[in-house]
């Protein structure tokens, strides 16, 4: 074996090597890219239903009774919409 192509070879080996890499770092940014979007889609599901609730609360002079049943909507509505998203990144 000669060094040229000992050299061939390294240099095709090291590209390989280099192109797993890249594909593993674009999953594991794909990953956290969806986790983050789960987590968000339940937190603003929860925060605009609390805000609602605060907003009708003032309004009719209810408090904390809107606040209360708004923010178990949010919940409602996060999970189901943690539900869609989590089926639709399964496709």
């Amino acid at each position: 074996m000669d060094n040229k192509d000992f050299k061939t070879r390294l240099r095709i080996a090291k590209k390989e090597i280099l192109k797993k890499n890249t594909n593993e770092n674009d999953k594991k940014g794909l990953f956290m890219g969806s986790a983050f979007r789960l987590g968000t889609e339940l937190v603003a599901a929860v925060v605009v239903g609390t805000i609602i609730g605060f907003i009708l609360d003032n309004w009719f002079d209810t408090k904390p009774w809107f606040i209360i049943t708004f923010f178990f909507i949010g919940v409602i509505a996060g999970i189901l919409n943690v539900i869609r998203v989590a089926n639709n990144m399964q496709r």
